[in-house]
């Protein structure tokens, strides 16, 4: 017979049996709701969200590409190309697919050279760019770089070798104020820019004829579908929509004459500027210190571009667009003509320059450049030697109302209309300049500065060669030009720009007025006192020329000008002015030297230099 505590057991198994039963029963009815609501969200997954979910998996595994157009590409007049475009292999990161920008950057790092000028680079882009834009981190991979990604390309999601094609200045420095350069897109950019358009760009023109000519160069964007995996990895193109690329420009700019002006020049600060007087064709358009542009195209780092800025010989300004100068005594050749034409002076006038001028009733002397004086001058002799004093007296003769009217028809106080910007105007000053810009009333000693290009008169080298290629051609111009033929990378034609009809600009009473301006000007060059007469020897063609000295501080009446004990930036600056050959005038040149001193003994020798070398690559061409 079985006892009390087995009785117990048998009570309790059953009990447990009882208990386990229920649980089992509950815990099936649990699984049952479970898998019932499991399923139920799968038919709605499958069934009723089947079109909208199967329109973002669609979505997740294609995506469109923009695809950037090929830049067009820059000449010269003659077909030698200032600016390219060159392939290269570059690390881009696409933030928006990194899980961990910081340690996917260490880990890169680790395997290719990142330098702190490109990381520094990389993360000022990255927050000028939208997340999904791909940002370089190295813009030139080099092949053994290249591999060693290519090993560890698994490790690293969101970051991927591309082939680009980067701009790319074969000649370095040359031209480059002509030419400019291209760089990195900026907030004012994207903003200023087209945006569909420019999908999938990451450059756009700066300065110089890359920004003039932008909506030529760039192109229109296309666009591909590709297939991505789950990291938004390409796994195949797709359909595409082919770019229309950028259009090739060809300048008006000879290289070769190019590098002359800019050889001539040699370790001044200035600029020349040469003009085909015909069409207003810009041959060259120098401006020195020079600069690589090729350090902007992806980014100049800080160092660098500090150094560019603060270097007092600001090799990033255009001094031939931007520099204003005033042109000292190259101005006297217009206010010569201006005082033939109204008769307040005839060519056989003479008036007696004793080194110094004085207005009737004033104290003050206005002195020439030459202390002992000139002697009795005519109009031939004033031009040639450069009187002061007979062009402060014509100066105050004529007055600046008669004197501003007829300079502004040379173009004297507005943009010569290159169209290239930051084009400056200058200032030709009057009366109701002065009252505008300092609220004050003119004065005749103001008259008598601006007869020989002092004062508040400021013009460019572009400004001061379109005019005289204006005298070259009697009174007939077009506004200056930097581009000469487009080539269509579509349509493989080449297309030449029409030239614009001379217009005439600036009439005489008498045409025969021009023949005593030509003849004093030849007097300036191959006359015996002429002031550019040291260019002359073993010249082969005649010449047209008028040399400047232009202050840049003042001198009180009893100082001498001692150019040997004065600092070097505070020297006068040497100009010239001319065209040749006289007989046929082709071209005309100005040339600016900052602190360069005697213009006859500094700039003369350059422009003759510029001239020398279109005669002998056009003169028996064009004879």
């Amino acid at each position: 017979m079985a006892s009390g505590d087995d009785r117990e057991r048998l009570k309790d198994s059953r009990r447990e049996q009882a208990l386990f039963t229920r649980r089992a029963v509950l815990a099936g009815v649990g699984v049952t709701g479970l898998m019932g609501l499991l399923g139920g969200r799968m038919l709605q997954l499958q069934v009723a969200g089947h079109e909208r979910y199967s329109t973002l998996s669609h979505a997740n595994r294609m995506r469109l590409v923009p695809v950037p157009p090929n830049r067009g590409l820059i000449h010269d007049r003659n077909g030698l190309i200032l600016a390219e475009n060159q392939p290269n292999f570059q690390l881009l990161v696409t933030p928006e697919q990194v899980p961990d920008l910081s340690a996917t950057l260490d880990g890169l790092r680790s395997i290719i050279p990142v330098s702190e000028r490109e990381l520094e680079r990389f993360h000022a882009l990255l927050r000028r760019s939208r997340r999904f834009e791909a940002v370089p981190l190295k813009v030139r991979m080099h092949e053994d770089e290249t591999a060693a990604f290519a090993v560890h390309r698994h490790r690293f999601p969101g970051v991927d070798v591309e082939a680009r094609l980067t701009r790319h200045y074969p000649h370095g420095p040359h031209a480059v104020h002509a030419v400019g350069y291209v760089g990195r897109l900026n907030e004012r950019d994207v903003r200023r820019l087209d945006q569909s358009r420019y999908a999938g760009t990451s450059h756009t023109g700066k300065t110089g004829a890359e920004l003039q000519f932008e909506d030529l160069l760039h192109g229109h964007a296309g666009l591909q579908r590709v297939e991505t995996n789950a990291l938004g990895r390409v796994i195949r193109p797709l359909e595409r929509v082919s770019p229309d690329p950028g259009q090739d420009v060809y300048l008006t700019i000879d290289s070769r004459l190019q590098r002359v002006a800019e050889d001539a020049l040699e370790d001044f600060a200035g600029s020349i500027v040469a003009i085909d007087v015909r069409n207003g064709d810009v041959l060259a358009l120098a401006s020195k210190p020079l600069y690589d542009p090729n350090l902007f195209v992806n980014g100049v780092d800080a160092e660098t571009y500090r150094s560019l800025q603060t270097d007092p010989d600001k090799p990033l300004f255009n001094r031939a667009l931007r520099g204003q100068y005033p042109p000292g005594s190259t101005i006297k050749p217009f206010i010569g003509l201006a005082g033939l034409d109204h008769g307040t002076v005839e060519p056989r006038d003479r008036v007696f320059c004793p080194g110094h001028y004085s207005l009737p009733g004033i104290s003050h002397r206005w002195r020439c450049w030459r202390r002992q004086g000139h002697g009795h001058m005519n109009f031939i002799d004033a031009m040639a030697q450069s009187c002061d004093v007979y062009y402060y007296d014509l100066a105050y003769r004529l007055g600046i109302d008669r004197l501003h009217a007829f300079l502004a028809r040379f173009g004297f106080g507005s943009r010569p209309g290159l169209g290239m910007p930051g084009e400056l105007a200058g200032i030709l000053p009057s009366r109701d300049w002065k009252r505008a810009a300092r609220g004050e009333a003119w004065f005749h000693g103001e008259t008598i500065i601006t007869g020989i290009g002092q004062g508040y008169f400021l013009t460019t080298p572009l400004q001061l060669a379109q005019a005289t290629a204006i005298l070259a051609n009697r009174g007939k111009g077009v506004p200056p030009r930097l581009i000469r033929a487009i080539h269509d990378n579509g349509s493989l034609e080449t297309r030449e720009l029409g030239v614009e009809p001379l217009q005439e600009l600036v009439s005489v009473r008498d045409r025969a007025l021009w023949d005593h301006i030509f003849a004093s000007l030849e007097e300036t060059v191959h006359g015996r006192r002429g002031t550019a007469r040291g260019i002359a020897e073993n010249l082969g063609y005649r010449m047209a020329g008028k040399t400047g000295t232009a202050q840049v501080f003042s001198l009180a009446p009893d100082q001498e000008y001692d150019e040997d004990e004065i600092e070097r930036r505070l020297r006068d600056h040497a100009l010239f002015n001319g065209f040749a050959p006289l007989d046929n005038p082709r071209v005309a040149v100005a040339v600016v030297v900052e602190n360069g001193g005697s213009g006859g003994a500094v700039a003369a020798p350059m422009a003759r230099k510029v001239l020398d070398a279109y005669m002998d690559l056009y003169g028996k061409a064009e004879a």
